[in-house]
């Protein structure tokens, strides 16, 4: 039995940063569980093709506002390598299923109509929400393959056009591919370094253990006691939990006595984006690098199919990779099925826009976050018009349990820096609770005396003890 002031599940961001918070403030015995061989979670770095590509969070978004935004800060002082990425000449490169580029006007004219389409959509809901009215006139839906292919960039990329999202109204519209050696993951790592002991890069911290998979979470008065897959037990006074709001909606990890009720709702009630980028290595290069053709999109009669594709030229210059993002529905249906089948339908496509001429892939990466059972899934994905109160109590601690994570972000949800900002917060509460939970127990072991004594305590007793606590006595 090993006992530690908190445990931590998880060593994503969020759990990183709570971790360093803790330790900042004088809370060194804390304890960190990961489930996997690694440090970072959700953000996650592969070679491939000789270079490294980055399997779940890749870029850096919301920069160049007149708030700076903490990831790009922590990217700075490491000096991590970033190129910019512009989404907007998207909508000018689509393609239809016989190679030909749709007209700059045409495509022009569809997405304009999207966007009004998506914006009409957004009012209604929100009338029907605060009235019970209805939108006069309700928005179209989009049959035609450019009208699906617009659909889903807007919807799947750039909803920020629709409806204001606070990420890019605080830090700002731009965002930036990492594109280093050591992965997006460096910076846990350096995080790391700053509160953990290290040699050569490596983590030798007893504080962290990694390939401890938590099962169960056993809450008492006296504490917490956490008991993992391989038989370990830990013991703590306090833990927070960081695992996904896809694992909580699981049945990876149990909590005895059951989470209340309104607990459970909530997190059930929280959607999960599933976000797969596909990599794809060629022997030469066969598609457009110039100037606003880092990205082009396929129309196909199915939305989502091989919609998006970007090339890693401006990233990795003669690495002759290419991606292409599915989501959802989509990404369940590829991760069902072997690489093999997937680099058919790939080529399929690309032979479409490129013609049947071009070289076969010699090589093929497909994440599976929906079927990795310490995920499932991408990150939260909070309706548009959606209750607060859902996020609130997906976000609150229930006893000694503490809850975070970027589905606990009540303004930065599904980015990265959701992620850190909700890991510096709950320490923050956690600190919190610890202060006010010692100020009690002197009083608390006072009363209880005087209990065990037989005696009342009178007014003045009270209000001494309690003034001593406090520190204004």
């Amino acid at each position: 039995m090993s006992t530690s002031s908190v445990i931590i599940i998880g060593a994503g961001i969020s759990g990183i940063s709570a971790a360093k918070v803790l330790v900042e403030n004088g809370v060194e015995d804390v304890l960190i569980l990961e489930a996997t061989d690694r440090i970072g979670g959700r953000i996650q770095k592969q070679n491939f093709g000789d270079v490294p590509v980055e399997l779940g969070a890749g870029w850096i978004a919301g920069v160049g506002g007149k708030e700076s935004n903490p990831v790009w800060e922590l990217a700075s002082r490491f000096s991590l390598r970033t190129c910019f990425s512009d989404y907007t000449n998207a909508r000018f490169n689509i393609y239809d299923r016989s190679g030909k580029i749709f007209p700059t006007g045409i495509a022009a004219d569809s997405y304009k109509k999207a966007v009004d389409s998506a914006i009409l959509k957004l009012k209604s809901l929100e009338a029907d929400q605060c009235s019970g009215q209805v939108a006069e006139e309700a928005p179209s839906s989009p049959k035609t393959p450019i009208e699906l292919a617009i659909d889903f960039i807007l919807h799947d990329f750039e909803m920020a056009e629709v409806e204001p999202i606070s990420t890019y109204v605080d830090f700002g519209e731009r965002e930036f591919l990492v594109a280093d050696q050591r992965g997006y993951e460096c910076l846990l790592y350096k995080m790391a370094e700053e509160f953990l002991f290290t040699s050569h890069g490596n983590i030798l911290d007893n504080r962290l253990k990694l390939n401890q998979v938590v099962r169960e979470v056993q809450q008492s008065r006296n504490g917490v006691v956490v008991k993992t897959e391989d038989g370990s037990v830990f013991e703590a006074n306090y833990v927070i939990v960081s695992a996904s709001i896809g694992v909580l909606q699981s049945d990876l990890l149990s909590f005895q006595p059951l989470l209340p009720r309104w607990k459970t709702e909530a997190i059930q009630k929280c959607d999960v984006m599933v976000y797969t980028k596909i990599f794809l290595k060629f022997p030469q290069c066969f598609w457009p690098c110039g100037p606003g053709q880092e990205f082009f999109i396929y129309a196909h009669e199915q939305r989502g199919y091989f919609t998006f594709w970007q090339h890693m030229e401006n990233a990795y210059p003669g690495s002759n990779i290419l991606v292409v993002t599915l989501t959802n529905e989509q990404s369940k249906r590829v991760e069902a099925q072997s690489d093999q089948e997937t680099m058919k339908e790939a080529m399929s496509v690309l032979r479409d826009m490129f013609g049947s001429t071009i070289p076969y892939a010699t090589d093929i990466l497909v994440p599976r976050w929906w079927n990795n059972r310490f995920q499932r899934g991408s990150y939260s994905n909070y309706p548009m018009i959606s209750d607060n109160q859902l996020l609130q109590n997906i976000k609150a601690p229930v006893g000694r349990i503490f809850f975070t994570g970027e589905h606990t972000s009540e303004k930065f949800s599904g980015y990265v820096h959701g992620g850190y900002l909700a890991g510096i917060d709950t320490s923050k509460s956690l600190l919190e609770e610890m202060k006010q939970s010692l100020l009690l127990q002197p009083l608390l072991a006072f009363t209880e005396s005087l209990t065990l004594t037989h005696q009342k305590p009178n007014n003045s007793q009270i209000y001494t003890n309690v003034n001593f606590i406090s520190g204004t006595s």
